[in-house]
Parts: C-alpha cells; sequence; structure tokens
C-alpha cells in the first residue's frame, strides 16, 4: 500500500498573528521565518502523532484488494473516500460506485470495505483510492493540545536557531502532548 499526498491544507492550525502574540513578537521582519517555522511545526507533530491535523487530500495505491476485503487505510483521521478506481490491464480505469463503498472513519486505522469489488488487471497499484484525512478543513477543528505543540516546536526552534546538537526530536513538553493522539504502528 502506498499513500500519496496530493494536496496540503489550505491554512495552517495556527495563524501567523496568534503564533506572533504566542512568541511576543511584534513586528513583520520574520514573518516568514515565523511562517515557515509554523509548517515545519505542523508537520513533526503529523509525524510524531502518525494523524493528519488539516484537511489534505491523498491517494493510495494497491496491488489487490485484502482477502478480508478490508482496506486499512495509511492515513487518520478519515473524513472521507472521495472515489475508488481499479485499472484493467490497459489502464483504463473504472469507477467504484459510491453506493458500494463503506467507510469505517472511526476505527483505527480508519478502514473501507467495497462490496462485489471488481479485481484489477494491472499487477502493480491497480486500485487508486483518492481520500480527505485530517481533524477538518478549519483550524478550530483541530484539538487545543496539539496546536499548543506546535506553539510549544516553533517557539522551541525560533528562541534556538542555529543551536542543533544531536537528534532533532519534539521538546519533551511538545511530545507530552503528542502522545495521547499517538497512532499505533500497522
Amino acid at each position: 500500500m502506498i499513500p500519496i499526498f496530493v494536496d496540503g491544507p489550505a491554512v495552517e492550525p495556527i495563524t501567523l498573528p496568534e503564533m506572533k502574540a504566542y512568541l511576543r513578537v511584534d513586528d513583520d521582519a520574520e514573518d516568514d521565518l515565523i511562517a515557515g517555522l509554523m509548517k515545519a511545526a505542523r508537520l513533526m507533530v503529523e509525524s510524531a502523532a502518525r494523524r493528519i491535523l488539516i484537511e489534505q487530500r491523498w491517494r493510495v495505491y494497491l496491488d489487490r484488494w485484502p482477502e478480508s476485503g478490508k482496506v486499512m487505510l495509511p492515513v487518520a483521521p478519515l473524513l472521507a473516500v472521495d472515489g475508488i478506481r481499479v485499472l484493467d490491464a490497459s489502464g483504463a480505469a473504472t469507477a467504484i460506485e459510491v453506493s458500494a463503498i463503506e467507510a469505517d472513519p472511526v476505527s483505527d486505522p480508519p478502514c473501507i470495505t467495497v462490496s462485489d469489488a471488481p479485481s484489477p488487471g494491472k499487477a502493480r497499484n491497480g486500485i487508486e483510492i483518492e481520500l480527505r484525512a485530517g481533524f477538518g478543513a478549519s483550524p478550530d477543528a483541530v484539538p487545543a493540545t496539539l496546536k499548543l505543540a506546535i506553539r510549544i516546536l516553533v517557539a522551541h526552534w525560533f528562541e534556538n536557531r542555529g543551536d542543533v546538537a544531536g537528534e532533532q526530536i519534539l521538546p519533551p513538553e511538545a511530545m507530552a502532548l503528542v502522545a495521547p493522539f499517538q497512532r499505533a504502528r500497522i
């Protein structure tokens, strides 16, 4: 199973003015730096939690349907399955009817089942699943503790620029906020 990032979030979980207030920065001289740190911190928190924070579009490729019929998705939380296509040997795609797709976004990992799914004709990547993942499309949907972890990480990087020693991981106070949201590896 290969997850491929298609389209990123339209917004970050924290706005630039919110982050500047947290950092107690009044001028605009370092806005680009702070915005870059915010994006990097979101990516680090997503990586540590193994959860998508703000709505993103992903494509998942499968070689064949699992024997159980249940496809465990590698990204969470699942917002929606936008479509599934099955490719024949020539690469022509057949769309699966939406009524045949049953999504279980509550399970961890989220999963889907497809009734009467046709077998792909391609030996590799014959099934394409288009989905949206994240807590929601707006910053309000992101849990407050994960937003605080981003703020802490940005502040840590902002205050310790150039002070890189050893492996870069989340500061302990940020990791403690992320830990309750961590997904188990499958």
